[in-house]
């Protein structure tokens, strides 16, 4: 059996010389000296079954708070305005009044998420929002469309960076982007199963004396508490108590882990709160540009799922026709996005890869800005979604990659998603019914963030890279053994 593997204890290979966990990190692809065949075997049989059952939970989640967040597109296609009597104006402002809370929960759940436990505080956030969802079916004027709305926004706003962190305390940083890849491809596919779902229960439109939009938000939200209930009994709190593994199972695990942070220690199993690291995560500049940055992916992504239903429509579909249309460039990006995850991680680099992934996105919101041919407009949708989607995963995991002590990268993996999510306020105002089919406005604008988002990728690799070489000089000696970012054998990924 491999060297790690017939450890009897966690404290003989706690207690290990620092040097060799590093040779030892991730999967052997970094190591000075290559694993055993014993090793390897052991390692991929880990992965397989992390893999198998946590993964799978996670998408589920968040295929569900996608489609939460996004139904309301599709409601909009089947008369939701109209019922309630709001204007095109005040269903923006109910979209951003969710961002608004949405945002502003975040922080405040990655802070407490160690406190009450991955277990209960995933599956308690989702069953919530599941509960308010179907409240959303019941809405009648504009007042309880606000309301629910913003309800909304606290419950879903912890999901996706308490799965960021939690996927930090299972995996090494070698392979996080194909694993946040993986369950981030679920959002893609909410896209294209939130449309035929919709074109399906639309067809309840009078039963129970309920409009067929309202259908939507009732059986989704109700799908949305059965999965978080679910989940309780599915995921573990760490790889520690992970019942999946046996016990030489979990020992290698957390070796791995202790290997792949430069202090030979896993910092989240022993980190008492600080408060100097919440402020650490703050000043963070890496953390501010890679958030920057991906505010500009996340405003032409929400804005994508909440309007393709209306752009499609504008391109002379009906509204059934126009949510079955919808799906095939979400099946496309999630296909990208799957493998641009993979070559992420096969060669550990993350704001490199997106330099590559977010041109297509670029080029499809110049074209179709400025050309009036539908069938070459809908082309262009296969671009958009390709590389929003294929950036997000790199995006995600670069920023907790490269931040280590567990409050630092819990406020900063918040800090990056509430920063980003800002990018939904400019969703819901930049397509108003007055500017289609054209949207030139809208198109342009958001090219615009790209182009952005693109220099401040850019930056932020030249930053990293600096500060990479910096530590290869000496220049921190005076932070080695503090087992986080700042130490001179943390590398950061570029």
């Amino acid at each position: 059996m491999s060297r790690a593997a017939v450890r009897d204890d966690d404290k003989d290979y706690m207690d290990a010389p620092r040097e060799k966990c590093i040779e030892e990190a991730d999967d052997g692809q970094n190591s000075r000296y290559p694993m055993s065949p014993a090793e390897k075997a052991m390692t991929r049989r880990i992965l397989l079954k992390l893999d198998f059952r946590i993964l799978p939970v996670l998408a589920l989640l968040f295929l569900c708070s996608f489609l939460d967040r996004t139904n309301v597109g599709n409601a909009k296609v089947y008369k939701l305005e109209t019922t309630i009597h709001v204007t095109d104006h005040q269903y923006d402002t109910g979209l951003a009044v969710y961002y608004a809370t949405y945002i502003a929960s975040e922080l405040p759940s990655n802070l407490v998420l160690k406190k009450v436990s991955p277990r209960i505080w995933l599956p308690f956030l989702t069953v919530v929002w599941g509960i308010i969802t179907m409240c959303l079916g019941f809405v009648q004027n504009y007042a309880g469309f606000v309301s629910v709305r913003a309800i909304l926004g606290v419950a879903e706003g912890g999901l996706l960076p308490g799965m960021v962190l939690y996927l930090s305390g299972m995996y090494t940083r070698g392979e996080m982007a194909l694993r946040i890849g993986l369950f981030y491809t679920s959002a893609s596919l909410s896209g294209a199963f939130g449309g035929l779902l919709a074109r399906g229960l639309v067809e309840l439109n009078g039963k129970g004396g309920l409009e067929g939009w309202r259908w939507i938000f009732i059986i989704e939200g109700l799908f949305t508490v059965v999965v978080g209930a679910l989940s309780y009994f599915l995921l573990p709190n760490s790889i520690d108590v992970a019942k999946f593994l046996t016990q030489e199972e979990r020992v290698y695990a957390r070796q791995r882990l202790i290997a792949d942070n430069p202090s030979g220690s896993v910092d989240h199993q022993v980190e008492q709160f600080q408060w100097s690291e919440v402020i650490r995560g703050l000043l963070d500049l890496s953390t501010w540009l890679s958030a920057c940055a991906y505010f500009g992916i996340l405003a032409g992504l929400y804005s994508f799922g909440l309007f393709l239903p209306t752009i499609i429509t504008g391109l002379g579909y009906t509204a059934n026709d126009a949510q079955l249309w919808s799906v095939i460039p979400y099946a496309v990006a999630t296909v990208i996005t799957v493998a641009v995850s993979v070559l992420s991680d096969r060669l550990k680099i993350r704001g490199v890869i997106m330099l590559f992934t977010l041109l297509p996105a670029i080029v499809g919101y110049a074209v179709i800005a400025n050309i009036h041919n539908n069938q070459v407009k809908y082309g262009m949708t296969f671009l958009m979604a390709t590389g929003l989607y294929a950036s997000v995963p790199c995006v995600l995991v670069w920023n907790s990659n490269n931040s280590a002590g567990h409050y630092k990268r819990a406020t900063t993996s918040a800090l990056q998603l509430a920063v980003a999510n800002c990018g939904g306020f400019v969703a819901t105002f930049i397509y108003p019914k007055a500017q289609g089919p054209q949207y030139h406005k809208g198109h342009t604008v958001l090219m615009s963030l790209l182009v952005g988002s693109w220099f401040l990728v850019l930056f932020n690799v030249l930053y990293i890279a600096k500060g990479n070489r910096d530590k290869a000089s000496g220049k921190h000696g005076q932070y080695a053994g503090y087992g986080d970012d700042r130490d001179p054998h943390f590398k950061k990924v570029l």
